[in-house]
């Protein structure tokens, strides 16, 4: 049963009752030699991997996390509202990326947010959990053909692991009514980790938005967590709703669990590359982790007894392939670095979803207004539960009407065309043909949204926002160095709106989302549009307009493409990167087609599946260590069994200054906080 107004205790109130908890715990200096799985990467996907594979509790777990653990953010982590009123944008807890400058939206660099902290991106950002549609992930699994472990990406498979991770809130009765939220329980997990569920506030707009969408052809569904990913909602949200905190992969995997000494994780702890030996060019292995605390200073280093499991997510995993020496041959050489396997694939096929937003005026309070202006409600507690949840997949029948298979044959004809002219790699090439034409023949014609529509109004001006968001791009980027030193950021290269159809797929969404905010009842509330105004009607004005106002939806995949190694891929079914005996890639990175939806849930399955995948090849069922009495999930947000550790080096440290001092926009300018670092034991199996 959720809380009534009166028992809610206030977010901010409620963590100076946690805090102290955590700032008790006993310090720990030193990890361990070796383990027989490490971690790269303490964010959503790589927390989520190192638990579970801890519940085999003869296997030794070690996760190395570059940022940090975040407890001095905490209130702001937690509090939901704050991911737009206080954001951690400008706190070390954001990698603060920047891409390559885009020659088709004005040669700008777009700003490219990414978690680091313990948690990653579900840490910070704006905690929409969605799920992708049953033709989309069955479009991914088909691509796979026969390989071994195919069947664990079918819809079947992936459904049961994203439901794995959910514990599912139906919302109060009074925000149901007034936001007209739908929901099917069946579709929905209720047992695990991460809370999902809805804000505790809401407005009369976000009821608008399902009666407006009806209006223009756009029917409210209650089927879109279910594998029918179209029509429009209001989302779930990562919310624990028996305190109204933001529930992440920290909160969710790491902090609840108990006692038990086979599992470290240590924050602050940037990986700079995998060690190999590669004596045999057949069976190149991966026999220690190497790391630094100190911004590059030391090295440290951490033997590997059985895996190096990547969850870096999508900029991170391939930027750790390509500094330890694998990847494509000329990008390796051109950098400076030793070329241990050469593999085309790693950093390539990048794609993510690109968005623009019309700006309204509106005669109503919005949450940006009442935060910002002082608003009636400002002093209400639940008023700090509330983010933006109202969505809408809009597939190509609506957006195209009797046109769609004209604007699908346009698409096919010119996929050959604007294939990336990056890569002389004739699989790479290959891969982004076989990726587009899947996209256009299998997805563009199902009922699968190719435009999210997202209402807004937490903007600090008062203004409402309809955001149009591309959700299947044939423009493909990459991730690839051009520095020997680990410590330098890689180059971001979305390759946005190369391919023409990007274009105009998402000029039709914005003239689409036009219409909604001229349609009643919300167009009744909009006073008139400040963004980009009535000015813009043309193609060509829309043209110009994108250019200069696209921006990142924060949803990059694929740059580990789970794909065959023929078509550019990096990892096959099973995650195993092709040509290295023992290690693999479980984040968005491996998703090969970019997916309709908000990444938080399907990442978490990516991470879900991954934990079974690799249990099972060292034999270990999910059912084979329940021997104990499992633990619940609480609601505190902060758990009782870690042990912060002052500076986390192991006994092989180097001494000796790196031979490479960070430049350019080097990670080392976020190296100057405190090195701290958490130990978890982990003592019986998650009840899921």
């Amino acid at each position: 049963m959720l809380p009534s107004i009166s028992n809610v205790r206030f977010v901010a109130a409620f963590l100076t009752v946690v805090a102290p908890f955590a700032s008790a715990l006993a310090p720990r200096t030193q990890v361990d030699k070796s383990y027989d799985f490490v971690i790269v990467g303490g964010g959503q996907a790589g927390l989520v991997v190192g638990s579970r594979l801890a519940e085999d509790t003869n296997h030794t777990v070690l996760v190395l996390e570059a940022g940090g653990n975040g407890d001095d953010y905490r209130e702001r982590i937690d509090t939901p509202a704050y991911s737009y009123f206080d954001s951690l944008w400008t706190t070390p807890l954001n990698w603060g990326y920047y891409t390559a400058a885009q020659p088709h939206v004005s040669g700008r660099e777009i700003y490219w947010p990414r978690g680091k902290v313990l948690g990653g991106s579900s840490a910070i950002n704006g905690l929409y959990l969605t799920r992708p549609g049953r033709d989309e992930v069955n479009a991914w699994h088909d691509m796979l053909g026969d390989m071994d472990g195919a069947d664990n990406w079918s819809w079947e498979s992936f459904y049961a692991a994203m439901k794995k991770s959910e514990k599912f809130t139906p919302p109060m009765d009074s925000q149901a009514k007034q936001a007209n939220i739908k929901w099917d329980v069946s579709d929905h997990g209720t047992s695990g980790p991460i809370h999902m569920s809805y804000p505790g506030f809401t407005f009369s707009q976000v009821g608008d938005w399902t009666p407006s969408l009806q209006a223009i052809g756009i029917e409210a569904s209650d089927q879109m967590y279910g594998g029918d990913n179209w029509g429009g909602e209001v989302a779930t949200s990562c919310i624990n709703p028996t305190n109204w905190t933001r529930s992440y992969s920290r909160s969710g995997y790491l902090d609840p669990l108990p006692d038990r000494g086979n599992y470290d994780v240590v924050a602050n702890a940037y990986v700079t590359r995998i060690l190999f030996d590669d004596s045999d060019p057949d069976n190149i292995t991966a026999n220690a982790v190497e790391y630094t605390t100190d911004g590059g200073t030391t090295t440290s280093k951490v033997k590997v007894d059985k895996e190096v499991i990547l969850s870096a997510g999508s900029v991170g995993s391939p930027a750790v392939l390509l500094y330890s020496g694998v990847g494509p041959k000329d990008v390796l050489t051109s950098a400076g670095v030793d070329v241990v396997s050469e593999l085309p694939g790693v950093g390539q096929h990048l794609q993510d979803h690109l968005s623009a937003t019309l700006k309204y005026t509106t005669s109503e309070d919005t949450a940006g207004s009442i935060f910002y202006q002082g608003g009636d409600q400002r002093s209400n507690p639940l008023f700090l539960t509330y983010i933006d949840d109202a969505v809408a997949y809009v597939n190509a029948s609506v957006l195209y009407g009797d046109k769609a298979q004209e604007q699908q044959k346009n698409i096919l004809a010119g996929i050959e065309q604007y294939a990336p002219k990056t890569t002389s790699d004739e699989g790479v090439s290959e891969g982004y043909k076989a990726i587009c034409n899947t996209t256009a023949s299998k997805i563009f014609s199902s009922p699968t949204g190719q435009i999210e529509l997202l209402f807004m109004n937490s903007d600090g001006d008062g203004s409402i926002g309809i955001t149009a968001a591309l959700q299947h791009p044939y423009s493909h980027g990459r991730i690839y160095i051009n520095s020997s030193n680990p410590l330098d950021y890689p180059v971001i290269d979305p390759n946005y709106l190369n391919n023409p159809a990007d274009y105009e797929i998402l000029r039709d969404g914005l003239k689409l989302a036009r219409r909604l905010g001229e349609t009643d009842p919300l167009a009744s509330t909009l006073t008139g549009e400040k963004s980009p105004g009535s000015a813009v009607k043309t193609d060509d004005q829309w043209l110009d307009w994108i250019r200069e106002s696209a921006s990142t939806e924060f949803h990059p995949s694929s740059s580990c493409a789970m794909l065959p190694r023929e078509l550019g891929g990096v990892v096959d079914a099973n995650l195993r990167v092709y040509g290295l005996g023992n290690v693999r890639v479980a984040d968005a990175s491996v998703v090969p087609i970019a997916l309709s939806t908000h990444l938080m849930a399907s990442t978490y399955g990516v991470a879900e599946q991954a934990s079974d995948i690799i249990r099972k090849f060292h034999q270990r069922k999910s059912s084979s260590t329940a021997t104990r009495e499992p633990p619940s999930y609480t609601s505190d947000p902060v758990g009782n069994s870690r042990q912060f550790k002052g500076q986390g080096s192991s006994d092989d440290s180097d001494d000796t200054k790196s031979s490479d001092s960070p430049s350019g926009m080097s990670m080392s300018t976020w190296m100057s906080m405190g090195i701290v670092a958490v130990h978890v034991v982990v003592a019986s199996i998650f009840s899921l």
